[in-house]
């Protein structure tokens, strides 16, 4: 399962993408397997060296207790590397960027990872820009379909 932030592309200039780990509970994990999680209105934010993604929904797990049920848009750490967390620290509080998750994913070894964008945000004109040059490429394939 896959769980993808389509809106990460419209509303920011995505600079760098970066591959990390999160902390889970067992039922969050069961959730994310059966896709009940969003991850549109979340980012990550550097607290006391380390990377939390805050605003992240993950439903509770619909097969477990009242007792187990934890918070659904509690803060989560991201597991990543003293080096890279110190750079993504430099860029976020000199340059201005943004850490948004673009997708929530299962590796090889059923991990789940974080696709964290290191991501500059748009203005209305650009977004106006990408509106009209996703109409563009739509009009193109409609005409190529055609011959």
């Amino acid at each position: 399962m896959e769980i993808l932030n389509r809106k990460a592309k419209f509303n920011y200039f995505i600079e760098d993408e970066l591959e990390c780990g999160i902390e889970l509970l067992g039922n969050e994990v069961k959730s994310i397997r059966e896709g009940s999680c969003n991850i549109k209105d979340s980012y990550a934010r550097v607290k006391n060296n380390e990377i939390y993604i805050i605003n992240m929904f993950i439903k509770n797990y619909s097969h477990t207790g009242e007792s187990f049920k934890t918070n659904e848009t509690r803060e989560r750490r991201l597991l990543l590397h003293k080096k890279e967390i110190a750079k993504l620290k430099d860029k976020t509080t000199k340059e201005g960027y943004t850490l948004i998750p673009l997708k929530i994913y299962f590796n090889d070894k059923n991990k789940a990872k974080v696709l964290l964008g290191v991501c500059k945000g748009k203005k209305s004109y650009d977004k106006r820009e990408t509106i009209k040059e996703r109409d563009i490429k739509r009009k193109i394939e409609k005409d190529l379909k055609r011959y």
